[in-house]
């Protein structure tokens, strides 16, 4: 069984120039004839993989390393491995960002809740203006 660029780039939603790069890249290396790709089974599998590393926040790097250890004959117990590591670490990462931005939404709440209180003050004691409000449409 054999794909084509178009076949890859349509089943999982992305531009073939995205498969091109990783090919140029050396993530994927398809057979050619002549100017045309022919992707393997593996290539697929391989391309899937890319994607859901890159869908968990992984370099392409950090994917290719995973990927590379791909070997089903011995039960990919060491690429498992990896990947759980990868893992843990990108939810720590995650978990840090996601405290950093509570964090930066407390504030916010905060800035925003001294400047409307100040605003109505500012509105309060503001000088009344006799007639229509000026200014330009």
């Amino acid at each position: 069984m054999a794909f084509s660029i178009g076949d890859l780039a349509r089943e999982f939603d992305i531009t073939t120039r995205t498969i091109r790069h990783y090919e140029d890249i050396g993530l994927l290396k398809p057979q050619r004839s002549g100017q045309t790709r022919i992707y393997s089974p593996e290539d697929r599998t391989r391309l899937r993989l890319i994607l859901r590393g890159k869908r968990l926040g992984f370099s392409l790097e950090e994917s290719r390393a995973i990927v590379d250890l791909y070997d089903p004959s011995h039960g990919n117990v060491e690429q498992l491995q990896t990947l759980t590591e990868h893992i843990q670490q990108q939810r720590e990462k995650v978990t840090r960002q996601l405290r950093d931005i509570n964090k930066m939404i407390k504030s916010l709440d905060e800035a925003e809740a001294a400047c409307r209180k100040a605003l109505k003050k500012a509105r309060k004691n503001a000088p009344k203006s006799g007639g229509k409000k000026s200014g330009k449409k």
